[in-house]
């Protein structure tokens, strides 16, 4: 018997063809989209029956949920390194830009066009929020002179999208208004929507940032 905390040999080939599996998956992703994914097609790459896959994967939901608690996790944990190593909100947001461009296809399956009939459950969406408070925690420790808005009182009873987070409502509004923003921008980016146009999308994402800051 395996001691604890180690995985037996038929637990480590299940983890190494699930491997397989979200490689192949990203590949698919990659050529046709995250809607277009096929756990049949995904098979037959593998040459394996398509009863035998669902061993590993019981549908194509949980796979997608599997690619996208992947996702989200590294780029909380992106952020969150950035964060404990001192980066303020430039460095996160250059920090979230580097990741979006490091993998395309991974920032496009969870910030891109929802997949038809895929709903993430509460475990994958907390991780998102987790992402969020970081950049609330940085909002909170920078000094910003701006009048209350109707959107800042809108928010003190609208704060659950933050996990209650327990920062002014106006710092709030900042944190959601740059990740709207220059999600804009990353979308944008990503998709190829910039090419050809003449001008460095790096710039136009600092000038953008400087802008949000008020620099």
């Amino acid at each position: 018997m395996p001691e604890s905390g180690t995985k037996s040999p038929r637990e480590r080939y299940r983890a190494q063809v699930r491997g397989e599996i979200k490689e192949r998956a990203w590949e698919q992703i990659a050529t046709a989209g995250a809607s277009a994914l096929s756990l049949n097609a995904i098979a037959k790459q593998l040459g394996m029956s398509g009863p035998a896959l669902y061993r590993y994967y019981a549908g194509r939901d949980e796979l997608i949920t599997e690619l996208v608690r992947d996702a989200y996790q590294s780029l909380a944990d992106a952020i969150r390194a950035a964060f404990d190593a001192g980066a303020d909100v430039t460095g996160l947001a250059h920090e979230w830009r580097r990741w979006a461009l490091e993998d395309p296809h991974r920032y496009l399956l969870v910030f891109g066009t929802p997949i038809p009939g895929y709903r993430a459950p509460d475990d994958v969406t907390a991780i998102a929020s987790r992402i969020m408070a970081v950049l609330i925690d940085a909002f909170a420790a920078h000094t910003f002179e701006s009048p209350a808005t109707p959107f800042d009182a809108h928010l003190d009873s609208h704060r659950q999208w933050a996990a209650d987070h327990p920062a002014p409502s106006a710092v709030l509004h900042r944190a959601l208004t740059l990740w709207t923003r220059l999600h804009g921008i990353l979308s944008l980016e990503v998709a190829g929507h910039f090419a050809g146009m003449g001008f460095d999308p790096a710039l136009l994402f600092a000038a953008e940032l400087d802008a949000l800051l008020g620099h």
